[in-house]
């Protein structure tokens, strides 16, 4: 199965993706990352109202094979979280660009810059394509 990453994304190479909607951000994990890690049992997420930094661990992924921490691509105000995928994590992987988003968090100060260490899906794919290599 071929995997997907929306042209309309920006990818972190610790594999988080980005979609921006003016001042509003939602977070959420590439399909490589998530196949790579198999079955997912437990997500832990920050709550409304937290802060996230860039660059900074904002929670945590837990699969069958392995824990992993998620990194904020921006920096900015936890607005929502997917209630969904913490009650059902294994739902992640079904759709992960959609249904299976993270967070949506309100951007603190929304420039070029902050999305600098970002890759455009064309990069991403490039990237990944060398890992399964």
């Amino acid at each position: 199965m071929e995997l997907e990453y929306p042209d309309d994304l920006r990818y972190l190479d610790s594999h988080e993706y980005i979609r921006l909607d003016g001042e509003i951000a939602t977070i959420g994990l590439s399909a490589y990352a998530i196949d790579e890690l198999g079955d997912i049992v437990f997500l832990e997420l920050p709550e409304e109202g937290d802060s996230i930094e860039v660059g900074e661990t904002f929670g945590s992924i837990e699969s069958v094979k392995a824990v992993e921490d998620l990194y904020a691509p921006i920096s900015g105000t936890v607005i929502d979280r997917n209630q969904m995928i913490i009650d059902a994590p294994e739902a992640i992987a079904e759709d992960p660009y959609e249904e299976g988003w993270f967070l949506k968090v309100r951007v603190d100060n929304l420039d070029d810059e902050m999305l600098a260490e970002t890759m455009t899906a064309e990069e991403y794919r490039l990237q990944v394509a060398g890992e399964d290599s």
